[in-house]
């Protein structure tokens, strides 16, 4: 039996501004319910996993809210819901699923809702999702951090069945990952935990581990809430892993979001999601399990793009971007500094076909207008070109600001931006050295600086990407400005890395050899007339055109290191072959450096 109280406004303690709540009826006991926004929207439904309560979902649900009408609800047993009695087979999948339609006929009788779950809120979610008497009553599913039970019993069995080292290494990692499933599984022990030393150090525990901001969250009925949650693990997980169901295909579309640091989850048991779910669009995360507390700002974003796909497909058709990393960055803002041509602009049209929004940034207005125009045209939903000097601190203080308040923070920054100089020390003038200096290094500590601040107060991450070169490992007499400038890059790269791993901000240094750009059309040579200068830039452009290393090979460099979070990137053999001379042979490397190129 079903039924709704009267809603209410103002809820002190759950973190959500502006929320109203209802009690639903069913089963015989009370859900807590809460809705923020306008009813007559799109409803989208959170459900919290274990050991939290709906307020695990307080910081996405009030980035939705503007646009959606969003309800949470403590599953059964949790916050300020009732538990069953007795509590052993009161939290079977079919009652959640119960709890669930109730829910949704309460808060939206005649629109479907869109369904998004965490850990075993998405687990809950797989069942709704898949069961018969739900179809019609959810638009789309959002998933992450829990799989279905039923597609986990299968991934084992065929594991299991045939197997090999590889699958055998799946399921041990998995089986390891899962210690805590059979600490649940004990009777009474993890409910004296709970209520004992573990539900006193279980805060602390997340904001060291799982990066979790110190808050409103978790809230003072944690205790209760994971002796009671016990049962979910208890009530299904062994039934349905030993005979999962053979017809749990997904009705609806689902975005899987896979947070690439999970403790807990392997990635492996998505390998085979397309066979369950055919209308499925993957997302990657570099973050940890707690994704609603950490990264509420990227979530909120694929769960509006995700929706409003479905509600408004003629307003806003969901792009499929055909790029290979797709599924990491669709969505996120990146800026590329030096993108009107070369590396810089090939590295804003991969962003651009992996789905990213791209702000293109270079001293040629014209040139980024271009570079912004393009990369809409090859998949990025939005891009921008604005024209900076990145040697200017004010300007790039300006851009900052203008990028924030008008596209949002940015999620990765490239700082590609830089120019060429050759000639030897002694001729190059202290004019020359304070240009190359000003974009090659100061550019990228003006970007590093004022962009990397804004990613750590936004505390949800990011990566910064560097542009270095060769030649900061590869000594030359012709290159010293150069070369000094690029070394320092690297070396800045090395210790942001350092500094910025413990807010989840990635740091990579790109380093090319000879990339056929228009760099060496536009270097300077010092010590030489501008006659002379302009024949070697023309002798440099056909030897780089000759060895014809193209700078998309770079690009895709670049999305790569981002994805991995590698630290030192050498692109091109001869790169490569310099960094491991510079490690293994130095003094071969100095040997070289006393050659004199012909030009």
């Amino acid at each position: 039996m079903k039924g709704t109280g009267p809603a209410g406004a103002g809820l002190p303690g759950t973190g959500l501004a502006g929320a109203r709540e209802r009690r639903v009826s069913t089963g015989g006991i009370e859900l807590c319910v809460v809705e923020l926004g306008d009813s007559e929207r799109p409803t989208v439904v959170l459900v919290h996993g274990y050991p939290d309560s709906k307020e695990v979902w307080s910081e996405v649900a009030e980035r939705l809210a503007a646009r959606f009408h969003v309800v949470l609800y403590d599953v059964r047993g949790h916050g300020r819901s009732t538990a069953p009695v007795p509590l052993r087979g009161g939290f079977t999948l079919e009652k959640l699923t119960d709890d669930f339609l109730a829910v949704a006929d309460a808060v939206s009788p005649d629109r479907p809702v869109h369904l998004v779950g965490h850990d075993w809120g998405s687990v809950q979610g797989w069942e709704f999702a898949t069961v018969a008497r739900t179809e019609g009553r959810i638009a789309s599913f959002t998933s992450m951090s829990g799989p279905s039970l039923d597609h986990f019993g299968h991934w084992i069995k065929k594991r299991m069945a045939r197997p090999t080292p590889r699958r055998a290494a799946q399921l041990l990692g998995q089986g390891a990952k899962s210690w805590y499933v059979y600490m649940l599984h004990t009777p009474v022990l993890p409910e004296l935990a709970w209520r004992g030393p573990l539900g006193k150090r279980w805060p602390k525990m997340l904001e060291r581990v799982e990066k979790v901001p110190a808050g409103s969250y978790p809230t003072a009925s944690l205790p209760s809430d994971a002796a009671h949650g016990a049962w979910l693990y208890r009530d299904n997980v062994r039934p349905r892993l030993r005979r999962p169901r053979p017809d749990a295909y997904a009705h609806v579309p689902v975005q899987l979001i896979t947070p690439t640091g999970d403790a807990f989850l392997s990635e492996r048991l998505y390998d085979d999601l397309e066979l369950w779910a055919p209308d499925l669009v993957r997302r990657t995360l570099p973050a940890k399990h707690w994704v609603p507390r950490t990264r509420p700002d990227q979530l909120a974003a694929w769960i509006t793009g995700f929706v409003t796909a479905r509600e408004e497909p003629a307003r806003a058709p969901e792009q499929k971007a055909p790029g290979r990393y797709a599924d990491r960055f669709g969505g996120q803002l990146v800026l590329v500094t030096g993108a009107a041509s070369g590396i810089g602009r090939a590295t804003a049209f991969a962003f651009a076909e992996a789905g990213a929004r791209v702000v293109c940034v270079d001293r040629d207005a014209e040139g980024a207008a271009r570079t912004a125009d393009m990369a809409r045209l090859v998949g990025a939903p939005e891009a921008w070109g604005e024209c900076v000097d990145v040697s200017d601190e004010q300007a790039m203080e300006k851009l900052a600001a203008k990028t924030a308040a008008e596209y949002g923070i940015v999620d990765v920054l490239v700082n590609n931006a830089g120019i060429g100089l050759s000639g030897p020390f002694l001729e190059t003038t202290s004019e020359d050295w304070k240009k190359v200096l000003d974009v090659n290094l100061w550019g990228v500590i003006h970007g590093c600086r004022i962009f990397g601040r804004q990613m750590a107060e936004r505390g949800q991450g990011g990566h910064i990407v560097n542009t270095a070169s060769a030649a900061a490992y590869l000594p030359s007499k012709t290159l010293p400005a150069y070369s000094t400038s690029k070394a320092a890059v690297l070396m800045l790269s090395e210790c942001l890395r350092a500094e910025l791993a413990s807010q989840s901000i990635g740091v990579s240094a790109i380093c090319p050899g000879i990339v056929n750009t228009n760099i060496t059309a536009t270097s300077r040579f010092a010590g030489v007339d501008a006659a002379e200068e302009k024949r070697r830039q023309e002798r440099s452009s056909r030897l780089y055109g000759l060895r014809n290393f193209p700078p998309e090979k770079v690009a895709d460099a670049i999305l790569r290191a981002v994805v991995r979070n590698e630290a030192v990137v050498p692109v091109t053999p001869e790169s490569k072959g310099a960094l491991w001379m510079s490690r293994f042979a130095p003094g071969a490397l100095r040997r070289l450096a006393k050659l004199e190129p012909r030009l």
